[in-house]
């Protein structure tokens, strides 16, 4: 592997795209660093280091590499952007129009990515209104009373919303250019610095905690890895043959091939439709709680007992089964059997021992549902593995845990699939690759 990365290096173009990529991730991290105008540095430093950086947005915060809590430029990361693809992606089921433009190829697929950058935008300056708004009343960090926004006029705040947003558009275009002219997808890529970037400071912290409970975390790492690198690879092959065909003097087809079906077909999205509806409820409960300092009502305090303290079984057993339900629904949206059996059977192509057309839907609807079960079981049980370890911070959060849940399932895909685009691009110089 070390003399095929040499060789991807030794390769002038590839070498190119590669220090353009890590050119931008350094904008990147640049970005995520410079506080926005406004925010107190000095007092934003000072909570951080009082509270425990969990709360509504620790999967924003885990994204943007710890950007949220410092209140940078980049402090919504790419949270905006998957959410809004995500909506789009769903609203392609739900509306004729979006459907038709997914079947018109390269133009129509343009035109959603369209819609995906306006309702990006439009998340941004809802999300970053919503920060702003609890940074203002206190309640983003809990139990700091020190001001980090010392300028709370409306104009102040406006600036600090559009700042916020500009620097979700400029993340969007630093992603589209690393797709472009970088290696790999720009968006996961970014994805994959900011979760990589929160990983020395969770391991500083678990280092504190002794070096014999360090090792324990380093040895469970490398077996999650291991396990999630495992099942990712996982997939179904179906044997498709493809009949013979005159067409003039020429005969095509006759060919043999397979149908991949992933074990984890939905990828990462389930867990995060899960975690973005479990916090939803707190933030509902922050920004209607008294500002006055009276005691907390029974809502709120339900909520903070059971569905946002990580360690209470109620969070944990709810997460799990959004989870299922989820890798279910997105699954079910995004692979239609009826489809990929027309197409199959337009071509010339059948599953042997099934008849094409309706028969073959069936039985990929059934593989389809044995193969889902253990995909949505792996995702909830990784998902749940920071709640289910020893409490190494010493808060009673494990979210953010580096080597599980959302952290190692986004990192492990993004590295395999940037190492398989590099691969691929050394084949076609004549190298042979990581593989040997």
């Amino acid at each position: 592997m070390l003399g095929a990365f040499r060789s991807a290096l030794a390769t002038p173009d590839l070498r190119k795209k590669i220090l353009f990529t890590l050119g931008i991730i350094v904008v990147y991290r640049l970005g995520a660093t410079l506080p926005a105008p406004g925010v107190s540095f000095v007092n934003v430093k000072k909570c951080v280091e009082q509270v425990d950086q969990q709360g509504i947005y620790s999967l924003i915060n885990l994204f943007s590499g710890g950007a949220l809590l410092n209140l940078s430029i980049f402090a919504l990361g790419i949270m905006p952007y998957i959410t809004a693809s995500i909506i789009v992606q769903l609203l392609t089921v739900v509306i004729p129009r979006f459907e038709q433009l997914k079947k018109e190829g390269q133009s129509g697929q343009g035109k959603l990515t369209q819609y995906t950058r306006y309702l990006t935008i439009a998340l941004a300056v809802l999300q970053s209104t919503g920060i702003i708004a609890l940074a203002v009343r206190g309640q983003l960090f809990a139990n700091c009373d020190v001001p980090v926004i010392p300028d709370d006029s409306i104009f102040s705040l406006i600036v600090m919303v559009v700042t916020m947003t500009a620097g979700t558009s400029v993340i969007m275009w630093l992603g589209e250019i690393i797709t472009e002219k970088g290696i790999g997808n720009g968006m996961s890529l970014l994805i994959f610095t900011g979760i990589a970037a929160r990983v020395p400071v969770e391991g500083q912290v678990i280092w504190s905690r002794g070096g014999l409970t360090f090792a324990l975390v380093c040895v469970a790492a490398l077996l999650i890895i291991a396990s999630v690198i495992y099942v990712e690879q996982a997939q179904r092959r179906i044997p498709v043959q493809y009949a013979k065909r005159m067409i003039g003097r020429r005969m095509y087809g006759g060919t043999s091939t397979y149908l991949p079906l992933k074990v984890n077909q939905a990828g990462v999205i389930p867990v995060i439709f899960a975690s973005s509806l479990l916090y939803l409820p707190d933030l509902i409960s922050r920004l209607t709680a008294a500002n006055d300092g009276s005691a907390p009502g029974w809502w709120q305090t339900f909520v903070a007992t059971h569905l946002v303290s990580q360690s209470s079984p109620v969070h944990i057993a709810l997460y799990f089964m959004l989870i299922v339900f989820f890798t279910y629904f997105y699954v079910g949206i995004t692979f239609n059997p009826d489809e990929r059996a027309d197409e199959m059977k337009k071509f010339g192509g059948f599953i042997p021992g099934i008849r094409p057309g309706r028969p073959t839907a069936e039985y990929l609807r059934f593989v389809l549902g044995r193969i889902t079960l253990p995909g949505s079981l792996y995702l909830g049980i990784v998902a749940i593995l920071p709640n289910l370890f020893l409490d190494l911070t010493g808060e009673g959060q494990n979210q953010n845990f580096p080597l599980g849940g959302t952290a190692v399932l986004i990192m492990v895909g993004v590295g395999l699939d940037t190492v398989k685009q590099i691969e691929s691009q050394l084949m076609q110089r004549n190298y042979e690759g990581f593989l040997r």
